[in-house]
């Protein structure tokens, strides 16, 4: 019997893979399609989902299918900017707050771990048709190209199968749609001859024809237009109103390939249930979202990162089975966020109606002379509002619990870089002063392999055991603080101050993943 069995193998799949097997569980994969999809979906990922990425051990092999967004603007259409956002190559996550990828690519590099890694078996060309959840045990039915049967059989079923998931009709879960349906045309472009394009990431908001001109990893660049009031679909979608409108940016047959183009339908929704006993849904069939930020893969890696942990806990006999309650609990609430923050953009960007535009603009202008729109680009790093976090004895949440956690730069025992890099990845207790801890919290946090840190100043030693934080990022983060337990996936379980802070940290945790059920 597996562990885990997987439906689906695109990028949130493969990440779900990675995580669970370098945590030591067997992991079987059914992929109905025989080979990987050739073309790129999404085209950026934000610092969380490259701090989930290197948390797999891929960060060093996407160079060549990676590059920085740089910079991402809005006009108007007369060209007057609207919103102007530089990303930031350095962001709270330790990573740049923007990358744009070559979807292929990094596939292929996350495909080539999973392959790496012992327990991860893929099959691919096999469709599942049943599921038959026994309470002990998932019996998982498929059917290969050949029409062969198969029956396979694993302690928990993750759907990853993306929009049209199979496994969420099974879960007989209801879906909220909030309504926002566009119709683009999305043209992958490979041009004869590089160009550089400033800036490297342009959305035109005109109501005569709302487009956008994106990176899609280094050598590939897409472009996406709008179907506006009036035109047919079929017009709309052919190869001939492809190339007539990539002539709006000078890309013709003459010095580009056009790769791919098709129609693509915005979406916002999210299943309403996303754990069934032992079946649970990830990414796209669990949420989807406009594209406009870039958040529907980053999203669907948090939602891995989320329940790798809490599955392992489980597996291990360190918490109870409450404990995966929390896995909708905390991921529902936490991407309803992007996805409003991505209808909000896609409302301005979509915008047709002359009138309404000229008024957006005039909000938008003044908005730029009074330099506040950075705003809406830090708001994307949501904290996590219910769930595993440390509470007051009111039950409420307490400050700051659930916020996500920065990476900082860190020198331990001579060795210097990211946090994660250099420390590890895990649950960490950081604090100011060494932690009196009794017994069985100290075996508590060392069953949970749980890094036990006191953060020192910039001057400190380089060659201790302890960090030495290079650029005060902890310090500062600490703030009045004197303990923070940060969890496996990056938020803060909480802070709290005094001298028992470290130790009303770890007795809450202890509570917590050994409660109860949850009442539905």
């Amino acid at each position: 019997m597996t562990d885990v069995l997987i439906v689906g193998y695109g990028p949130v799949g493969q990440v779900a893979a990675i995580l669970l097997a370098q945590r030591g569980f067997t992991v079987r994969v059914l992929e109905k399609w025989t080979t990987p999809y050739s073309m790129p979906r999404a085209v950026s990922y934000d610092g969380e989902a490259s701090r989930i990425l290197a948390a797999c051990g891929v960060a060093d092999r996407l160079a060549d299918v990676t590059e920085l967004s740089g910079e991402y603007t809005w006009k108007n259409g007369f060209g007057r900017t609207l919103l102007h956002v530089r990303a930031a190559p350095d962001g709270p996550a330790g990573w740049p707050d923007s990358t744009s990828f070559y979807q292929p690519g990094l596939e292929d590099r996350l495909a080539e771990r999973g392959a790496a890694l012992p327990g991860v078996e893929v099959r691919r060309g096999v469709e599942v048709t049943g599921l038959a959840d026994h309470g002990d045990r998932v019996e998982v039915t498929a059917v290969d190209g050949d029409g062969g049967n198969h029956t396979f059989t694993a302690s928990w079923v993750l759907g990853c199968d993306g929009a049209n998931s199979f496994v969420r009709g099974w879960l007989g879960s209801g879906v909220t749609d909030l309504d926002f349906t566009h119709d683009w045309l999305v043209c992958d472009v490979v041009l004869h001859t590089p160009r550089e394009f400033r800036p490297n990431n342009l959305q035109i908001c005109d109501p005569a024809r709302p487009r956008t001109a994106v990176s899609a990893g280094p050598d590939h660049r897409r472009w996406e237009f709008m179907r506006v009031p009036g035109e047919t679909l079929e017009e709309f979608r052919t190869e001939a109103s492809a190339w007539r409108l990539l002539g709006l940016f000078d890309i013709t047959p003459d010095n580009a390939r056009l790769d791919r183009y098709g129609v693509y339908t915005t979406q916002a929704c999210s299943a309403d249930v996303w754990r069934r006993g032992r079946v649970f849904l990830a990414g796209d069939a669990a949420h989807v979202m406009p594209p406009f930020l870039g958040q529907g893969m980053s999203s669907g890696f948090r939602d891995v990162v989320n329940l790798a942990w809490k599955l392992d806990l489980v597996r291990r006999g360190l918490a109870g089975e409450a404990l995966l309650d929390t896995y909708q609990v905390e991921r529902r609430a936490h991407v309803q966020h992007a996805i409003r923050m991505s209808m909000d953009s896609g409302a301005v960007i979509c915008e047709t109606d002359p009138k309404k535009a000229a008024g957006r603009d005039s909000v938008m202008l003044a908005a730029l002379r009074r330099r506040t729109q950075q705003r809406h680009v830090r708001s994307l790093r949501e904290a996590i509002v219910d769930g595993v976090l440390h509470r007051d004895a009111d039950g409420t949440p307490t400050p700051r619990a659930g916020e996500p956690a920065p990476q900082g730069r860190v020198s331990v025992g001579g060795r210097t870089g990211g946090f994660d890099d250099v420390v590890g990845v895990g649950f960490v207790l950081l604090t100011r002063e060494p932690a009196a801890l009794d017994p069985d919290a100290a075996a508590f946090l060392d069953d949970l392999g749980a890094y036990r840190l006191t953060v020192r100043p910039g001057d400190g030693d380089p060659a201790a055991d302890d960090p030495v934080d290079l650029d005060g990022t902890y310090l500062s983060w600490l703030a009045g603080a004197d303990a923070a337990l940060i969890r496996p996936d990056f938020y803060l379980f909480g802070a709290a101050t005094g001298p028992d802070a470290a130790a009303t940290l770890v007795a809450d945790l202890r509570r917590q993943v050994s409660a109860p059920a949850l009442q539905p």
